[in-house]
């Protein structure tokens, strides 16, 4: 598992896809925090790094996509996925091995985001007032949500051989398991306490529920469950070449 993870994170900082996916999402969040009118803190009256929570996950949906559709697509499209599964590894560690890296340059990506929150911290008429414990449960809740979509970026990757198609369906299914369920709840048809369960079943009711500081252990169980199942169906994928 660790050569792959290895591999996948030379081919990432080796290449561009590394710099230009943090590049771009540190470019895009800065001007939404610091130039567009509508949401520049110079603008409000109030420091916060709302900005950043709330449409993180947006940008997330494509950005994610775009750094996991090489994952297997590349593999399957060069045939190196039949050398890859020649090694000692199994299927679960080679996806794995491939999760990781990909997660390890999203937390890269969200990193500098910190000197957003020392700025805005001494930006305050009073410096330091701020909710630094929201603060920390809502990053905790945007890496929690970045790994989710890597996962089913990952899973994508693996059911077909070309890349933008993987990207498109990793789009789609992340933007089906974040929002689609709430849209799906509102619908006239689900009335008394069924649209909320159907609004569970979606990573924005619980990514807003971490985003407020408030860690449940429910919250914590859905996001693992969520990414446990995208990567098994993964190995299942990969599985499926044998059959």
């Amino acid at each position: 598992m660790l050569s792959v993870f290895r591999k996948e994170l030379q081919a990432f900082f080796s290449s561009l896809i590394g710099y230009v996916v943090v590049g771009v999402f540190l470019i895009v969040m800065w001007l939404i925090m610091w130039f567009f009118t509508d949401t520049s803190l110079l603008n409000q009256n109030l420091a916060t790094m709302g900005q950043l929570f709330h449409l993180g996950p947006l940008i997330f949906v494509f950005l994610i996509p775009a750094l996991t559709m090489r994952s297997f697509s590349e593999e399957r499209q060069k045939g190196t996925i039949e050398f890859l599964s020649t090694k000692p590894l199994t299927d679960l560690q080679i996806t794995m091995g491939k999760y990781l890296a990909c997660l390890v340059l999203v937390l890269f990506a969200i990193l500098p985001t910190v000197i957003y929150y020392y700025t805005i911290y001494n930006l305050g008429l009073t410096a330091g007032n701020l909710d630094s414990g929201a603060i920390m449960g809502s990053y905790f809740g945007l890496f929690l949500l970045g790994a989710v979509f890597v996962a089913i970026g990952v899973f994508a990757s693996s059911l077909v051989k070309d890349q933008v198609v993987a990207f498109v369906l990793a789009t789609f299914l992340c933007f089906l398991f974040h929002w689609g369920f709430f849209f799906i709840s509102e619908l006239p048809f689900f009335f008394g306490k069924s649209d909320l369960f159907i609004q569970r079943l979606g990573i924005d009711f619980h990514y807003s529920s971490i985003s407020r500081g408030v860690i449940d252990i429910r919250d914590l169980v859905y996001f693992f469950s969520v990414i446990v199942l995208f990567i098994a169906s993964t190995v299942t994928s990969l599985g499926s070449r044998r059959w």
